[in-house]
């Protein structure tokens, strides 16, 4: 049988829910500024040849999780896993992570760390029972942290490691500004001193428009030759990616970008080690 293709990272939104605080209706993104649901989606994961997706929160509530669930339950859903949100800071962290964890496609948890302040939350002692119960409960962490945040991140990971844990977008890199450090270095320490996985997603985004294949192969190249193949999981971005590219467009140009791997390591990238990861039956 031939491996599962997945795109480890994609979203829905409905503005009508209001708890999208992020998504605004300005000229930066506008072209989001709309409802997404599955039937948006469908025809480009035909057309890519892509067998199921991980569906990732986009809001920082309870209710939204709830929601995806509900979507992926849905038959004929391509949703493979569910990453949602609670409030991990909350006395009762450990009870409703429990009663979310009772819903199979419930895969793992992400706070949007990015939008934090404070680039050392993550590292607060009120956190502690919310990440015992979902190492406990082998549920996945969702990492959303911009390369600010990597040192942080990096303690927390020395601190957890029993906890799988996955970088979102690669700690988001400023490509359109030539940022490649400190993120290299913190991105090569990261993979050297933990065993957290990367997402290879919204890299486009952060490369802006009029981006090409050049222009994010060094990125590229530096999480292959530090994570490897075996701890990279392709995601779209879905449709965050709107804002400066296209989902066949995305998916050609890593093609091109990963054309140097073998067979069996393309196949790694582009859904096997998002199964493996999340546990996708």
């Amino acid at each position: 049988m031939a491996a599962l293709r997945i795109d480890a990272h994609q979203h829905y939104w409905s503005l009508a829910h209001g708890d999208y605080g992020w998504l605004q209706d300005t000229p930066a993104l506008h072209a989001i500024y709309r409802d997404f649901a599955p039937a948006d989606l469908a025809p480009l994961l035909q057309r890519a040849g892509i067998d199921g997706t991980v569906l990732v929160q986009a809001a920082p509530s309870e209710a939204e999780t709830w929601r995806l669930l509900a979507l992926a339950a849905r038959p004929g859903s391509r949703v493979r896993a569910v990453v949602g949100w609670t409030d991990l800071a909350a006395a009762d962290a450990p009870v409703r992570i429990r009663r979310l964890a009772r819903e199979p496609l419930l895969k793992g948890l992400r706070p949007m760390l990015q939008d934090l302040a404070d680039p050392a939350w993550i590292l607060g002692a009120q956190l502690r029972p919310a990440i015992d119960t979902m190492t406990e409960l082998g549920l996945r962490f969702d990492l959303l942290i911009k390369p600010h945040q990597l040192d942080a991140a990096l303690s927390f990971a020395r601190r957890h490691p029993d906890l799988r844990m996955v970088i979102d977008h690669a700690a988001k890199p400023d490509i359109a500004g030539q940022g490649f450090e400190p993120w290299a270095t913190l991105m090569a320490r990261f993979a050297a001193e933990t065993q957290a996985c990367c997402k290879l997603s919204g890299l486009v985004t952060e490369a802006g428009p009029g981006w090409n294949a050049d222009a994010l192969r060094p990125c590229v190249d530096h999480l292959l030759r530090h994570f490897g193949p075996a701890r990279l999981l392709w995601g779209s971005d879905w449709p965050v990616l709107n804002l400066a590219g296209d989902y066949l467009g995305w998916q050609a140009v890593s093609s091109e970008l990963l054309g140097a791997l073998s067979p069996l390591e393309q196949a790694q990238v582009m859904g096997m080690n998002a199964v493996e990861f999340y546990g996708i039956k």
